[in-house]
């Protein structure tokens, strides 16, 4: 970082509001294998999740805080003394650790959800920094949507809670409702009305209802904002949060007009981040995504492609080494050795014990077996394993499927249940449902598929196919992923991982199952 710069602080959110977006939940091991990789970004603050929510998000965020390192490690609560206290729990092995309380702000908010005052929102905002603060230095305040909050009003919380100590104030534009006019003046505004402005960080965290929150972040930089919260691939609730590669990308490409500010993002990481998120959450990125899509670097028209030829800024503005897509990623075969595997594994950033090491060898022969050639991609699967790996009662043994044009697609299924073997066939509307209802057949539980999707996660003919379902059993919601080089497999297993973990909860819980 040059010392004549000022540093915008990064601050990822991706594990707490990305993982929020419908359908991209994380399990616990993703959400750690992300936290590194993000910490490998150089991002400068992790929000790791919001402990009070789950018991599971507990576990995360304080499994976060005791083995990353590097970026200060956050968590999110209410300004409610239960929630401060069980993100202080989760939070305090972290080397650098911060407790980011949020309470609304805006009139609406305080109308329809909170049914308080101004006075008395002043009062909750101030007790709760004060009571964070006895847990760590580092507390930030964000007043939910800030941006339609009355701006005298939002002056007078954002000086108190800095009189009481939060080192950063976060600006949200909750709601995705402003445009960069407006929301980089409402931040200067800030700064012309709260004297002790200078004290704590001012961050932004824009969502993008309106396409506007990586404009609206930038607009906000320029006034003198310098955090910004943002998410990979731009996840997040409802149309997402600003996307963390854009808003880098374009201060460093508009170095010209960003000329006193810069990050310490390690840019050449992007892609392969980028690409690690999407298939964690099954959010496939599209194909015309700024910086990190598939087209984003592709020339198609002629005069594009003679203009290229030329000169390559004649129509690139960023070359795709910046991002890391060079191309150069080594390709490793089935004769390739453990050594050559493990190497390509911490070149990923993927750090495994000797037995995880060796339990993802032996996926790595299954696979080269199968295919030619295993890429990055094909290494983060199997490195992770997938969710049909952690089954703790039904392993798909056998599967044989028949479809075709004139035939009506059948599906044979043969489950292991500890020494118990299990068989059934089921037809269905295609290999895939005739596969689920079979699966049904044997563990007696009906599931009904609510989202369901598949995705290459390398290239060729030969690619692996990942396949995203979630599960209803009635009121309880699952979600699994598993990846094969046959989708109808990776399918199955997919649902057989959500068939499972809900015969498992069932069993915890002490009900029986009945089993047809």
């Amino acid at each position: 970082m040059k010392h004549d710069k000022e540093k915008i602080y990064i601050f990822d959110t991706t594990l707490r509001d990305g993982e929020q977006s419908p359908g991209a939940s994380m399990n616990h091991r993703e959400k750690l294998e992300l936290a590194h990789q993000l910490a490998l970004l150089n991002v400068d603050i992790i929000e790791a999740g919001f402990p009070i929510a789950s018991p599971g998000d507990f576990r995360a965020v304080k499994a976060i805080a005791e083995s990353v390192k590097g970026p200060v490690i956050a968590g999110l609560a209410r300004c409610i003394a239960k929630d401060i206290e069980r993100c202080a729990e989760a939070v305090v092995p972290a080397r650098k650790s911060r407790i980011h309380v949020f309470l609304a702000t805006s009139e609406i908010h305080r109308k329809f959800k909170l049914n308080k005052a101004r006075h008395e929102i002043l009062k909750q905002a101030v007790t709760g920094v004060k009571y964070a603060k006895k847990f760590t230095r580092d507390v930030e305040f964000s007043p939910e949507d800030a941006s339609r909050t009355e701006r005298d009003f939002l002056a007078q919380v954002v000086k108190a809670v800095i009189d009481a100590g939060a080192t950063t104030v976060n600006i949200p534009d909750t709601v995705g409702y402003s445009i960069p006019t407006e929301f980089g003046d409402l931040i200067a505004y800030l700064f012309d009305n709260v004297p002790n402005i200078n004290k704590a960080i001012i961050n932004v965290h824009c969502h993008n209802d309106l396409g506007l929150a990586v404009a609206n972040s930038l607009a906000a930089i320029q006034n003198g904002a310098r955090g910004v919260e943002c998410t990979i691939n731009g996840l997040g609730e409802r149309a997402g949060n600003a996307a963390l590669e854009e808003v880098v990308m374009a201060i460093k490409t508009r170095a010209d007009l960003f000329t006193n500010v810069e990050t310490g993002i390690k840019t050449e990481r992007l892609y392969k981040v980028s690409r690690l998120v999407s298939q964690l959450t099954g959010m496939t990125v599209q194909r015309n995504k700024a910086i990190v899509g598939a087209n984003a670097f592709a020339h198609e028209a002629g005069v594009h492609q003679d203009g290229m030829l030329k000169e390559r800024r004649t129509y690139e503005i960023m070359k795709p080494q910046d991002i890391g897509m060079d191309g150069t990623e080594l390709v490793l075969g089935k004769h390739s050795g453990r050594h050559a595997f493990r190497h390509q594994l911490s070149r990923l950033g993927l750090n495994l014990t000797q037995t995880e090491l060796e339990e993802a060898y032996i996926r790595f022969k299954e696979l080269a077996d199968k295919k030619k050639n295993i890429y990055d991609d094909d290494l983060q699967m199997i490195a992770r394993g997938d969710d049909s790996q952690n089954a703790s009662v039904y392993v798909l043994d056998y599967l044989h499927v028949s479809t075709g044009t004139n035939a009506i697609p059948t599906a044979t299924v043969r489950l292991k249940k500890g020494k118990e073997v299990l068989q059934s066939a089921a037809y269905g509307d295609g290999p895939i449902d005739a596969a689920l209802k079979a699966i049904d057949k044997l563990s007696g539980v009906r599931g009904k598929l609510t989202d369901f999707s598949l995705q290459a996660i390398t290239v060729g003919k030969d690619a692996m196919g990942e396949a995203n379902v979630r599960v209803a059993f009635g009121p309880d919601m699952l979600s699994a992923k598993a990846a094969s080089t046959d989708i109808v497999e990776a399918s199955a297993k997919a649902y057989l991982s959500c068939v499972n973990r809900y015969l498992s909860t069932r069993k915890l819980a002490g009900k029986k199952i009945k089993h047809n």
